[in-house]
């Protein structure tokens, strides 16, 4: 199996550390979930926490501080009031800039790194980590975006895989945008990414490039594995 050709030395993969603000030049490394440092905000894209899309049906007022407003929406989008978030509750609760719900891939993502227990629901101990997630994300995306489109284009792509340490090349950064466009199959499609798809992107480069560096245990950029071990690289990492 061949990495990418433009692959350099082992200290140039393997690491993804989005920056708080955009400095190209900053070499923090990538940890656990990758996040940026926190931007106060909430509702993903947003800097607000946008209305349920189905409310309680006597919603509490929202108190002041951070923590009682989380836990306020955690329990408008919990419906049927377990306790615990669904994969579709948990979509309700996560939305782009544009205000339309993350995609079903990326909530399931967030799922499976957040649920801890593997219980297959997110509680809100669970949530309120998940959100700090989001957030740090959405502050890195905002760094990228930069003419504030609320999206991520081919150019801003290439700068954020460059910031995180990732050479590749155009060809697959083109294929990445062909992919993750969800706009690219009308005919408004404009080649670029929502931030849920950007995450989603980031997040699966680096897991792939971890998997392929403990193949690549020197460092060289390919190795040589056989149909299974290929099988297992993709599923586990699915």
């Amino acid at each position: 199996m061949a990495y990418n050709p433009h692959y350099q030395q082992q200290q140039q993969y393997g690491q993804q550390p989005p920056p708080g603000g955009y400095q190209q030049q900053q070499q923090t490394p990538y940890n656990q979930y990758a996040p940026p440092p926190a931007q106060p905000g909430y509702g993903g894209y947003q800097t607000q926490v946008p209305p349920p899309q189905q409310a309680p049906a006597q919603p509490p007022a929202p108190a002041a501080t951070p923590e009682a407003n989380l836990r306020y929406w955690f329990d408008a989008v919990d419906s049927d009031r377990s306790g615990h978030l669904s994969t579709e509750e948990l979509q309700r609760a996560l939305v782009n800039g544009d205000w339309t719900p993350f995609n079903i891939e990326t909530v399931r993502l967030m799922m499976n790194m957040f649920d801890t227990d593997n219980s297959g629901l997110i509680n809100f101990a669970e949530f309120a980590g998940l959100w700090k997630y989001i957030e740090d994300w959405r502050g890195c995306f905002q760094a990228f975006d930069q003419d504030k489109s609320g999206y991520i284009d081919f150019n801003e792509l290439k700068t954020a895989m460059q910031s995180f340490r990732y050479n590749l090349s155009d060809n697959f950064l083109k294929l990445i945008i062909k992919k993750f466009d969800k706009r690219g199959k009308n005919p408004q499609g404009r080649g670029d990414v929502s931030f849920d798809n950007f995450v989603q992107i980031a997040v699966t480069v680096k897991s792939l490039t971890d998997a392929f560096q403990r193949i690549d245990r020197e460092g060289k950029g390919y190795a040589t594995i056989g149909y299974e071990q290929f099988l297992e690289l993709v599923v586990s990492n699915r």
